[in-house]
């Protein structure tokens, strides 16, 4: 549910750029994507980063087509299926949106919105400072998540630099971008979380649980403990 529009002034050029990065923050250069090395390595849950990620290889691809990481970037990213699960290997752009606080407000980030697609159990917007959540696409021609078992809260494992996170699906951006998670998220694997010149450009693989569901949404301790035991169940299953 994320649609930006940013005016870039190149003082170089002395002209005027418009830019419409992707809804899922896209980077305006290399060094806008750069990632922060993770002091304390991330664990949760008991299933590790390796076994996941050996379950993964190769892409029985679901999606009509692909997506791109970024406005700029070409079409290379499918949406693949194995049992119990949907998955993807992308960037990771840094989504502020939702509640406001001292780290995601307009001041901070240029494309911020005070509202995510999904809400939290009392029906307020998520808040991307403290919650881990992943951002799906809109639903398109190219893939829609709803008819894969995907729903709002549905638990995450987003894997980066051999780490092992659980996130919720708590946001929708662009039909035609992929890759983006929110400010925790992106800190929790210790990748730069400025909304506006974090993230990382390569390297993140986001498994989503069919049929899964967080309850409540914002709960992360809830999430975690749904992930370890459907992890487990996923590793067993292929």
């Amino acid at each position: 549910m994320r649609k930006r529009t940013l005016a870039v002034g190149i003082a170089a050029a002395a002209t005027a750029l418009a830019v419409v990065p992707a809804a899922a923050q896209a980077h305006n250069s290399p060094a806008a994507a750069a990632s922060k090395p993770s002091a304390t390595r991330l664990q949760e849950g008991s299933v590790s980063a390796a076994d996941l990620l050996a379950k993964v290889n190769g892409c029985k691809q679901i999606s009509k087509g692909k997506y791109r990481t970024d406005e700029e970037t070409s079409a290379t990213v499918p949406v693949c299926e194995k049992t119990g699960a949907v998955f993807w290997k992308a960037d990771m752009d840094v989504d502020c949106d939702g509640q406001v606080t001292s780290k995601c407000n307009k001041q901070t980030d240029p494309w911020f919105q005070d509202d995510t697609y999904y809400h939290t159990s009392d029906d307020k917007p998520l808040t991307a400072e403290k919650l881990p959540y992943v951002v799906v696409p809109s639903v398109s021609g190219i893939w829609d998540y709803t008819k894969s078992g995907i729903k709002g809260g549905g638990v995450v494992a987003v894997i980066y630099n051999n780490q092992v996170e659980y996130a919720v699906v708590g946001d929708t951006g662009p039909d035609k971008i992929i890759g983006e998670a929110s400010y925790a998220a992106a800190k929790g694997l210790g990748i730069d979380p400025d909304p506006e010149t974090g993230g990382a450009e390569s390297g993140v693989t986001y498994i989503l649980f069919k049929n899964s569901q967080a309850n409540p949404i914002e709960s992360h301790s809830d999430a975690v403990k749904r992930g370890d035991a459907l992890a487990k169940k996923f590793v067993a299953a292929n």
